[in-house]
C-alpha cells in the first residue's frame, strides 16, 4: 500500500519534556543514565541467555525477546529526546517523524503480546507443570512470538497509515519529545474523526485484550499458589510472578492512562509525563526486575564472567 504526503509541512519541531532552561542539563544527565542502564541491562540479558544453555527454556526465550524489544524501542525514542536538551530547536523531517512513529508502534504493541505470552508461560508452569513441555514446546513458543510480532506489524501499519492520510498545514510544532499519535492528531488541520475511532479500537484491543488474559492467568496462578503447602515453593512462585506483574502494571497502567481516554480529554503535558514510564522507565526496569530477583540469571552472570576471566 502506498501513501502520499499531501501535507504542506516538510519537518516538525519537537518541544521536548520541558522548556525551562535550568532543567535541561539535569534532565539530560538523568535520562542519559536511564538509557545507558536500559541498554546495558537488556544487552547483558540477551548475551547471558544466548551463552548459557541452562537458560534455553521457554521462560527465557520470551525474556530474550522482551529484552530485544526494549533495547530497540528505547533506542528509537531516547537518543532523539536527549538531543532536545542540548539543541535550541530539535527538528525532525516529516518522513523521519513517520518512521519513528511506525517503529515505536511496532515495538510497543509487540511488547504487549510478549508480556501476555510470558503470563501464559507462568500459568502453565505453575498450574499445569506436567503439561509444560507439551503446552510450551519450541514450536508453540515460536508461534507465540511470531503472533506477537505480527500484531505489532499490523498495528504499526494501521496507526501510521491513518496518520499519513492527514494534512498538516501551518503548525509544525509537536508538544512532545517524540512523534506520537495523539500530538500529531492535535496538530492536523483536517478532520481526525476516523483516526480517533481507529485509535480507540486498535489501541483498546492491544491494551484491554492482553490485560484481561494476563490478569485471568494470574487469577488461576494465585489460586494455585495459595494451595501450595511448602512455604519455600510458595515464596519462589510469588517472587517469580510478582516480578512479571510489576512490569505489566507499570507498562499497561501508563499506556491506558495515555490512550484509553477521549482525545479531547488528553492533556499533552500530562501525556508526556505518562509516556515517560512506558517509553523510558519500563525498558530500564525490565532487566533489573528479571535479573536482580532471579537466581538463574545471577548464576549465569557468574559463570559467564568466570569463563571470560579464567
Amino acid at each position: 500500500m502506498a501513501f502520499e504526503n499531501d501535507s504542506l509541512v516538510t519537518e516538525f519541531i519537537l518541544l521536548g519534556i520541558t522548556d525551562q532552561p535550568g532543567l535541561q542539563i539535569p534532565l539530560f544527565l538523568l535520562f542519559l543514565v536511564i538509557y545507558m542502564i536500559a541498554a546495558l541491562g537488556n544487552l547483558t540479558l540477551i548475551i547471558l541467555i544466548v551463552l548459557n544453555s541452562h537458560l534455553h527454556t521457554p521462560m527465557y526465550f520470551f525474556l530474550f525477546n522482551l529484552s530485544c524489544i526494549d533495547l530497540c524501542y528505547s533506542s528509537v525514542i531516547t537518543p532523539k529526546m536527549l538531543m532536545n536538551f542540548m539543541l535550541e530547536k530539535n527538528v525532525i523531517s516529516y518522513m523521519g517523524c513517520m518512521t519513528q512513529l511506525y517503529f515505536f508502534c511496532y515495538f510497543v504493541i509487540s511488547e504487549c503480546y510478549v508480556l501476555t505470552s510470558m503470563a501464559y508461560d507462568r500459568y502453565v508452569a505453575i498450574c499445569n507443570p506436567l503439561l509444560y513441555n507439551v503446552a510450551l514446546s519450541p514450536k508453540v513458543c515460536y508461534y507465540l512470538m511470531l503472533g506477537s510480532y505480527f500484531m505489532g506489524l499490523s498495528g504499526a501499519m494501521i496507526h501510521t497509515g491513518c496518520i499519513l492520510r492527514l494534512t498538516f498545514c501551518d503548525g509544525n510544532t509537536i508538544n512532545h519529545y517524540f512523534c506520537d499519535v495523539l500530538p500529531l492528531l492535535q496538530l492536523s488541520c483536517t478532520s481526525t474523526y476516523v483516526n480517533e475511532i481507529e485509535l480507540f479500537i486498535v489501541t483498546g484491543k492491544d491494551i484491554i485484550v492482553p490485560t484481561i488474559i494476563i490478569f485471568t492467568s494470574y487469577g488461576f496462578i494465585l489460586s494455585s499458589i495459595l494451595n501450595i503447602r511448602s512455604t519455600e515453593s510458595r515464596s519462589k512462585a510469588f517472587s517469580t510472578c510478582s516480578s512479571h506483574m510489576l512490569a505489566v502494571c507499570l507498562f499497561f497502567g501508563s499506556g491506558s492512562f495515555m490512550y484509553l481516554k477521549p482525545t479531547s480529554a488528553v492533556s499533552l503535558n500530562e501525556g508526556k509525563f505518562s509516556s515517560i514510564f512506558y517509553t523510558i522507565v519500563v525498558p530500564m526496569m525490565n532487566p533489573l526486575i528479571y535479573s536482580l530477583r532471579n537466581k538463574d540469571v545471577k548464576m549465569a552472570l557468574r559463570k559467564t564472567l568466570s569463563r571470560r576471566l579464567y
